[in-house]
């Protein structure tokens, strides 16, 4: 007989009750953001469900960190989902989706704002600049949100006029929102040193949400199809497309994040098991609960 010992299974089990914790504190934190924000949150969409799936995700994907840290991080993730709920859902016209963009990076650049998108995002911000990096990093996370809303904005439109080729489809990933919520993660946790280390794990966290946008997509094409979202698989005449370049791009992202994990060895690990936790989610379930 051959091998080592076998893994512990007290030991793993008691990881993962760990991990576990994590996320039912990150939900009830976020429950209790959501009740200081009922204007915001309705409790449809924004249910329990949802809440322990954001909670669980950032819990297992950064394990290391304290329920604490991972509160501001749990709830960055979910004003991702309350701006893509009231771009996707509740505009009624571009001005509207460009008013959301124009408020969300005013709050950024220190205004506030009786927005309640804006309220709740002010205070995500002034959480994330009590980090000692804030002041040296801001302008990155400005940047990635920039970005972000103007993807979602671009959504906006093809949903109205022509759609797009897939690969117009996953250069606009920034809709999905991870990134920028990584580079809040990122500040706020003092995962980075400076600029130069941030936009290196951007680079790289860009192809990972390139990833996720497929995987997502996989995961909730009946619902798009339904409601009328894009969804890769709505772009394509073969759906056997989005699984294969899903499959080249988790390949890519593998040899990206060996490579980062040489550099910085703890957010290549944020961000595989990011990847990692998501593609297992969406082949099971949607954040959105309608599966």
């Amino acid at each position: 007989m051959t091998g080592g010992p076998l893994p512990d299974p007290i030991a793993a089990a008691a990881e993962q009750g760990r991990i576990c914790a994590l996320a039912a504190h990150g939900q009830r934190g976020l429950r209790r953001t959501a009740a200081a924000h009922p204007e915001l949150f309705p409790g449809e969409p924004f249910d329990a469900t949802l809440f322990s799936s954001i909670a669980s995700a950032m819990a297992f994907s950064a394990p290391w960190h304290t329920a604490a840290e991972l509160a501001v991080t749990n709830r960055a993730v979910l004003w991702g989902f309350a701006v893509d709920w009231l771009v996707d859902h509740e505009a009624t016209d571009r001005a509207e989706v460009d008013r959301i963009s124009a408020t969300c990076l005013a709050v950024l650049d220190g205004v506030d704002t009786d927005d309640p998108l804006g309220r709740f995002l002010a205070e995500l911000r002034d959480d994330v600049a009590a980090a000692p990096g804030y002041p040296a990093l801001r302008g990155r996370w400005r940047a990635t949100m920039e970005r972000t809303l103007r993807a979602m904005a671009r959504e906006w439109t093809w949903r109205r006029t022509t759609r797009p080729t897939l690969a117009d489809y996953l250069d606009n990933a920034d809709n999905l929102a991870a990134t920028v919520v990584n580079v809040a993660h990122w500040i706020h946790t003092g995962s980075v040193r400076d600029t130069a280390e941030l936009d290196r794990l951007i680079e790289v966290g860009d192809e990972v949400q390139r990833a996720l946008r497929l995987v997502n997509d996989l995961g909730t094409h009946r619902r798009d199809a339904e409601s009328g979202d894009l969804n890769a698989l709505l772009l394509v005449d073969d759906p056997a497309e989005v699984e294969r370049r899903f499959a080249e791009q988790v390949d890519h992202c593998r040899v990206l994040l060996a490579k980062l994990a040489g550099e910085s060895p703890r957010e290549a690990e944020f961000l595989s098991r990011q990847l990692g936790f998501t593609t297992g989610f969406y082949r099971h379930t949607d954040f959105w609960g309608v599966r």
